[in-house]
């Protein structure tokens, strides 16, 4: 049983089992997912709940972030990290805002004053370690307009900082970054054919954010040409090369990342290389 976060992660999250090679199928009212393999079931649940569920045993395994972990404080095996969100493949952070024309420039600044958040537990340690004593409420969420008519500040989640900037707040410390991991359930994880399920899911999901920034490349070379090729592009050093019809000719193929291609491709064309082809990739397993 695979628990799901519901909400902002749900699409990314069919669309990175879609490239592990499992397609979770849901319509817009259901919490309970088509998943084309037999021995996997799942729910659709929000991403703070899922640890809880892993823990009590509901969930086998779960995707949630590792913020939620940390706030449930729960009893959980971390299996793997899966470094993806909704808009990026980056981390993303938990941070103290105050109004752009706050005096405010540090935590011990807020004493005595409110703080909203959905991150309640992880806030109140964060200020009891500063020795700040503070308010802290629950937001049930848009904290980002309620200061600062309501609170004096918020600790919220961003990604790229876009929507604080646009609600005219100003970031004052980091509480902490996460991001999303694959958890299982102990007794589940201590099962052996559950836990070689979970391992396989690991792998294959981590397989599958691997090839996101990676392409193939393939190309015949005169072989001649070969030592001239690798030493002149470092990111070919261990291609797989194999003949041709004709004996003065190579293929050969590797795996690059897809951000220096753009480079690489007229260095390769210049030493000779022809029929050049870059394309996609599913998954990389190392």
């Amino acid at each position: 049983m695979l628990g799901l976060p519901k909400g902002s992660l749900e699409d990314s999250t069919k669309n990175l089992f879609a490239k592990a090679g499992w397609k979770i199928s849901t319509n817009a009212r259901s919490y309970r997912p088509s998943i084309d393999d037999p021995e996997l079931d799942g729910r659709f649940v929000r991403a703070q709940e899922v640890s809880r569920y892993v823990e009590h045993g509901f969930f086998d395994c779960g995707l949630t972030g590792s913020d939620w972990i940390q706030e449930n404080e729960s009893d959980v095996v971390e299996v793997c990290d899966l470094i993806y969100s909704k808009v990026s493949a980056q981390k993303s952070r938990w941070v103290l805002c105050v109004p752009e024309s706050s005096p405010i420039t540090s935590a011990a600044g807020l004493a005595g004053k409110r703080v909203a958040t959905e991150l309640v537990n992880t806030t109140k340690r964060y200020f009891k370690q500063k020795g700040v004593k503070v308010d802290v409420e629950f937001s049930w969420g848009a904290t980002e307009v309620k200061v600062p008519d309501l609170v004096d500040a918020i600790v919220d989640i961003t990604e790229t900082g876009s929507s604080l900037r646009a609600n005219k707040l100003r970031i004052v410390d980091t509480l902490l970054e996460t991001n999303t991991k694959l958890i299982a359930n102990r007794k589940s994880w201590a099962n052996p054919a559950k836990r070689r399920k979970i391992e396989t899911i690991a792998l294959l999901l981590r397989g599958a954010l691997e090839a996101e920034t990676k392409v193939g490349l393939k190309m015949n070379a005169p072989k001649k040409a070969l030592k001239a090729i690798i030493k002149a592009i470092p990111a070919l050093r261990n291609p797989t090369i194999s003949p041709l019809s004709s004996a003065d000719w190579i293929a050969l193929e590797t795996i690059i990342d897809e951000s220096v291609a753009r480079e690489i491709i007229p260095r390769l064309k210049a030493l000779g290389a022809e029929g050049i082809v870059e394309y996609p990739l599913n998954k990389v397993v190392y």
